[in-house]
């Protein structure tokens, strides 16, 4: 585990956080200390307790010498948990929007096939 891999671990939770639990500004970079600071409330507390030791691991990764000493396995379990719990979280939110949208698309197929019935019906004289 490189500090490369800590790096991109807080980035990709910290993105995770912003996309599901929102907190995120138009245009502003993501990044944990951050996203944690906002929306940590929103994580079960043993989850943010392990977003704070990600967080603290990508800290150390600035570092280059305490870096190379450092063992990453708690950071690694960490990410493993936190993006267990974040990726299907919405999951019934974006069935939802599937669901939403076959809906929209049958009614609005059913209202062309019936501006087209009354629209045949009219030019051949029955309405």
């Amino acid at each position: 585990m490189t500090p490369l891999n800590v790096r991109s671990w807080a980035e990709e939770v910290a993105v995770l956080m912003a996309t599901r639990l929102g907190g995120a500004r138009r245009g502003e970079s993501v990044n944990l200390d951050r996203m944690i600071r906002r929306k940590g409330g929103a994580l079960p507390r043993g989850l943010r307790k392990k977003a704070i030791i990600l967080r603290d691991a990508e800290a150390v990764t600035n570092v280059p010498k305490i870096a190379r000493q450092t063992d990453f396995s708690a950071a690694a379990q960490a990410h493993a948990d936190l993006v267990a719990y974040l990726k299907p979280f919405g999951r019934i939110t974006r069935i939802q929007e599937k669901a939403t949208n076959f809906a929209a698309s049958v009614v609005f197929g059913l209202l062309v096939l019936g501006i087209l019935i009354v629209w045949v019906l009219v030019s051949q004289g029955h309405l």
